[in-house]
């Protein structure tokens, strides 16, 4: 009982925070998008060739979780993406509170607390398990599902495919070599999330990226649009 009365206390913390986060995000018509898989299944690799494919006119940046090391961080930076390293030091998951930190102490952030950026990304820890818990305020969660970690993952996993509106099959280009079926894994993730996004993506022959950012961008103008109604 109190183990269960802990982790109540723990998400209700970290709900409040990403509420914060959210009406921040809110009234700077920040897009923000939460990116989740497990370890080696492409997210810096994906995010490096959207920083390389969207407009260079849109102002991007990312909080990047890992255990440990900031070489992710180094990546998208030198691919053009200002980005801030949270090292968890064994956590398995962003929360919201170091989501916050991390903005704060991010070199795109401005002394007014403005976010001077039309897309935040989340690299979340390679994890597909605790980050299904948690709120970060964000507008998108994006689960990614290499080729070569089987078809059954949405199944296995199901509480963080059932939260992420966009599921992308990556590193595609392996498909002729490993045991990887595609529609079985589709027909998984809609009856996980029916309303979810499916799409097949290789960064290394760059299957799928104008369609990944045609998303975002329509993900961008669509909130837009609506804080412009509001």
């Amino acid at each position: 009982m109190n183990r269960v009365e802990y982790r109540r206390r723990i998400l209700e913390a970290n709900d409040a925070q990403a509420s914060v986060l959210r009406q921040r995000f809110a009234d700077g018509r920040v897009l923000v998008v939460d990116v989740v898989s497990s370890p080696g299944s492409g997210k810096t690799t994906l995010l490096e060739a959207t920083a390389r494919t969207l407009p260079r006119a849109l102002r991007l940046g990312c909080v990047v979780g890992d255990i440990a090391t900031e070489m992710d961080a180094d990546r998208l930076r030198a691919a053009g993406m200002p980005s801030h390293q949270i090292v968890t030091g064994g956590a398995c998951h962003l929360d919201a509170r170091l989501v916050s930190d991390g903005i704060e102490a991010a070199s795109f952030d401005t002394p007014d607390e403005s976010l001077p950026l039309d897309v935040l990304f989340l690299e979340n820890v390679g994890n597909l398990v605790c980050p299904a818990s948690y709120d970060l305020g964000e507008d998108e969660k994006v689960a990614l599902l290499s080729v070569t970690e089987g078809h059954d993952k949405p199944f296995k996993y199901p509480a963080i495919f059932a939260r992420a509106g966009i599921t992308l099959f990556t590193k595609t280009d392996l498909l002729p070599h490993v045991d990887f079926d595609v529609d079985c894994a589709r027909e998984q993730v809609l009856a996980l999330n029916p309303g979810a996004t499916v799409l097949e993506v290789s960064v290394k022959e760059g299957k799928g990226l104008d369609a990944w950012c045609a998303l975002l961008q329509y993900k961008l103008d669509e909130k837009r649009r609506l804080k412009a109604i509001a």
